[in-house]
């Protein structure tokens, strides 16, 4: 019996009869891309018109397995999660994570047949030639992660981690491994891993333990407990150690790749001690791993360990706020199709004036992070090509989707879930378990406070503040931008003056305390600019009255007894907003 016929002897689909006459609105089956005209107008801004059409397909494809059959694999698998196996059954000590079927498909989807995590650093890609630009990857994240979270995160890092190694790695250590980790071929492609964090070291990296000592010819043993290792099993992590001898603190910390497996084929001398039972990603494994001499090579310069990773943690978290995004693009579509086909009182709950008023409370912040996410990619596309400034852009543009999108995915996954009601609460539905793994976008890569003081560290060491100003600026000066109203542009900019001078003060001697609050205000200002130049660029009246929410709702003081309107003044004929 093939996989998918297996899946739907399990979980069988209603048939369009019975979802049709069934008072209680199932989504199950819809294609997530094709339902999402935002995102194809979108996508005609943000990718080429050959690369979109050549896409288009691949896109479609995914969308249709995210409303389908990878929903239901996702369901499985967090229902089956991965158990740690510490001998064979002959009693031979050789470890093992036994995972799922239905984890193992989403593997295949995620990093063979869609190469998600080798995308980035291929030639070739579904029959493209040449580099693929990051947005064609996290569009793919985009729809992968509506269905399926937890796996997204070894995918993440396999992609991340391949970034850093060909960045930082000596060049025979690239060609050693890089073949894996590019490879679409299923049984010889390479995950990849972070092993970072300690029970005392969590963001505080100049605490780390682990120590690495010179072993023969070029390779490390590095010895000590990591405590929060996603994807423990990886066939590559990377881990950071202090090496021996060297000074205290972040300059004797370095990094190095550690391989599961050693030449000879034998299991590398580390041990997976111990399997997390989490609240959420439940399908997809983290673990405690005990370093026991385990052979490991040095990347990049010794005692820059904690810049290198740095490099690393930040692709992650670009990834995390895609992440965010797309849960909340999951919450408020289910949310949506509830509301349109739910009757309540004689009436479609989406007719109804507070229900309106409920699913624009989703769409504003799910609609920002899904701007966010396009404006960074192409950020780090231009980086990435050596572009001038783009650099100091991405610096401040990461750290600001991954702090707010992944708070704001908690709010409107749980505020999604009260749509659909009681059934919302069962875990029979998906809301639960978006629920669950919104909380951890806040947590890994970096807690809510740590990428904030990122935000402030981006103005202070790139200079990024000037740079988003002029950004900003560019993007409502583009002489194709014509719809945006003159009232409303010159609020952007007087709002975005203020939030910069909040982030100005926050970059200053003690004034930390306030680098959640800049870090709020500088989103909430970029993304409304953004998504109002998005309207008037795909002339989407929806997507104005969004970005003029946004910047009402969540940057502008508000009288909490006055009315909720727009002013009257944003509603204005349409100006040139250049002067």
């Amino acid at each position: 019996m093939r996989f998918e016929q297996w899946c739907e002897h399990e979980t069988p689909a209603m048939t369009e009869s019975t979802a049709v006459t069934h008072p209680i609105p199932d989504r199950h089956g819809q294609n997530l891309y094709t339902a999402d005209a935002e995102l194809q107008r979108l996508l005609q801004l943000y990718l080429a018109d050959d690369l979109r059409r050549h896409m288009a397909p691949h896109f479609e494809r995914l969308g249709g397995l995210a409303g389908g059959l990878l929903d239901e694999l996702a369901g499985i698998a967090d229902h089956h999660p991965p158990e740690l196996e510490s001998r064979t059954r002959t009693g031979l000590d050789v470890q093992r994570i036994v995972k799922h079927p239905a984890y193992v498909e989403m593997e295949r989807l995620a990093l063979s047949e869609f190469a998600m995590g080798s995308i980035s650093h291929r030639d070739e890609t579904f029959g493209w030639r040449g580099k693929m630009p990051p947005a064609v990857k996290y569009v793919l994240f985009y729809l992968f992660v509506q269905a399926e979270f937890g796996l997204c995160c070894p995918v993440s890092m396999t992609d991340s981690l391949t970034r850093t190694l060909k960045k930082f790695g000596d060049p025979a250590l690239v060609a050693r491994y890089l073949p894996r980790l590019v490879s679409l071929d299923f049984d010889e492609l390479a995950q990849g891993a972070m092993f970072m964090t300690e029970q005392a070291a969590g963001s505080d990296i100049a605490a780390t333990t682990t120590l690495a000592r010179r072993g023969t010819g070029d390779h490390w043993l590095l010895t000590g407990d990591k405590w929060f290792c996603s994807n423990p099993d990886a066939d590559f992590a990377m881990v950071l150690a202090r090496v021996e001898g060297g000074p205290p603190g972040l300059k004797g910390v370095s990094l190095f790749l550690l391989p599961r497996r050693l030449d000879d084929g034998s299991l590398n001398h580390y041990r997976i001690v111990h399997l997390k039972d989490k609240m959420g990603t439940r399908s997809m494994a983290s673990g405690e791993i005990r370093l026991e001499g385990a052979v490991a090579y040095l990347v990049g310069e010794q005692g820059r360990g904690f810049v290198q990773m740095a490099d690393m943690v930040n692709n992650s978290r670009l990834s995390n706020g895609v992440r965010a995004a797309g849960l909340m693009r999951r919450a408020v579509a289910e949310a949506e199709y509830i509301a349109a086909e739910r009757l309540a009182f004689g009436k479609r709950l989406i007719d109804m004036p507070l229900m309106q008023r409920q699913l624009d409370k989703l769409r504003v912040p799910a609609e920002q992070a899904r701007t966010m996410v396009f404006q960074t990619a192409r950020a780090l596309q231009r980086a990435d090509a050596g572009e001038d400034g783009a650099y100091a852009l991405l610096r401040i543009l990461t750290p600001l989707i991954k702090f707010r999108a992944c708070r704001d995915a908690r709010k409107v996954t749980g505020d999604a879930m009260e749509v659909r009601g009681g059934c919302g609460y069962i875990e029979e539905w998906s809301d639960p378990r978006l629920v669950r793994d919104a909380h951890l976008g806040s947590i890994w890569e970096g807690t809510s406070n740590i990428v904030a003081l990122d935000v402030v560290r981006a103005i202070q060491r790139e200079g990024s503040l000037p740079v988003l100003r002029a950004h900003l600026e560019a993007l409502l000066a583009d002489p194709a931008v014509t719809a945006v109203p003159a009232a409303f542009a010159r609020a952007l900019r007087e709002t975005f003056d203020r939030a910069a001078a909040l982030a100005e003060t926050a970059a200053q001697a003690g004034g930390e305390v306030l680098a959640r609050q800049a870090a709020s205000a500088l989103y909430h200002c970029t993304s409304a600019a953004a998504m109002a130049w998005e309207a008037a660029r795909t002339d989407s009246a929806d997507r104005m009255r969004w970005a003029q929410l946004a910047l009402l709702h969540r940057a502008l003081p508000r009288d909490p007894l006055s009315p909720d309107v727009l002013p009257a003044a944003w509603q204005d004929a349409p100006a040139a907003v250049a002067a």
